[in-house]
């Protein structure tokens, strides 16, 4: 066998620096349905605009199967009010959310924001009875 070495000039270049997305000084963690929504929303827009031509490309390129990628992708189909809630839960700081996401692909089965609004609104009254 006959090994050849070859000399590769790789330039080093600097990436742009980008801002960080959660900031390392507020306390805790950001629930995984608050990740998952923005993840389902930045994936819905791939697919919009075309950048992606398919589901199972967007989950190749998320390193997950097809079925996954649609389950997150459902998020979606919830309300807007309710998207915009899910962005904004409060941070954990100490042991498992209240919420799950099996919880919501529940949810986003239902065709009627209406009827989703009060699934929600029971939810959030399960987990915050003193509010």
């Amino acid at each position: 066998m006959v090994r050849k070495k070859k000399k590769i000039e790789i330039p080093c270049t600097r990436r742009e620096e980008r801002p960080e997305c959660d900031d390392p000084k507020l306390p805790g963690r950001l629930p995984r349905i608050t990740r998952l929504m923005a993840l389902a929303i930045r994936g819905e827009e791939l697919l919009r605009t075309g950048k992606v031509q398919d589901m199972t490309q967007l989950a190749r390129i998320g390193k997950v199967t097809q079925p996954r990628i649609s389950q997150i992708l459902s998020l979606t189909m919830l309300a807007p009010d309710i998207q915009e809630q899910l962005l904004f839960l409060p941070r954990i700081t100490v042991g498992k959310p209240e919420i799950s996401e099996k919880t919501f692909r529940k949810i986003t089965m239902l065709d009627d924001w209406d009827e989703q609004r009060k699934v929600w609104g029971v939810i959030c009254f399960i987990s915050n009875p003193e509010s």
